[in-house]
């Protein structure tokens, strides 16, 4: 596959799936060796533990929409830069639903293998979305 295939399935992904909460097709962009990278370690979690994932975040936030700001890509790899909105309607990370809405700045790095996600890592700017939703308070002295 081309770079410019790879941010293709990436960024249909985002749309197709993610962004609509449709879990049905995601055999169409997930690896079934699906691992995610989310600290020092590899999980491997297939099609089905990235749709318990996809069905998880929409229960928290069931209006997530990601914008993609831009990608970029080199060989197998592509790094996504996104903007996450959505309001806070469900549990999270022990916090009760707020009704905030967020905004979190993401980058996303996916390797794509024979047309399909077959590993996914990156970083969310979870301090943004914490103080959005009050859970952290700045206190000036």
């Amino acid at each position: 596959m081309t770079i410019d295939e790879n941010k293709k399935i990436v960024r249909r992904y985002i749309e197709e799936s993610v962004n609509i909460g449709n879990v049905e097709n995601l055999d169409e962009f997930i690896s079934p060796d699906y691992i995610e990278t989310l600290d020092p370690s590899k999980k491997k979690l297939g099609v089905e533990g990235a749709r318990q994932h996809i069905m998880a975040v929409r229960q928290t936030f069931p209006d997530l929409h990601l914008t993609v700001e831009k990608q970029i890509s080199e060989g197998d790899w592509v790094v996504t830069c996104i903007t996450a909105r959505a309001t806070h309607q469900g549990e999270w990370l022990g916090i009760k639903p707020t009704g905030k809405e967020v905004e979190i700045t993401v980058v996303n790095v996916d390797k794509v293998v024979n047309g399909r996600i077959m590993e996914h890592g990156g970083a969310a700017n979870m301090f943004e979305a914490l103080l959005s939703i009050g859970a952290i308070q700045v206190v000036s002295k």
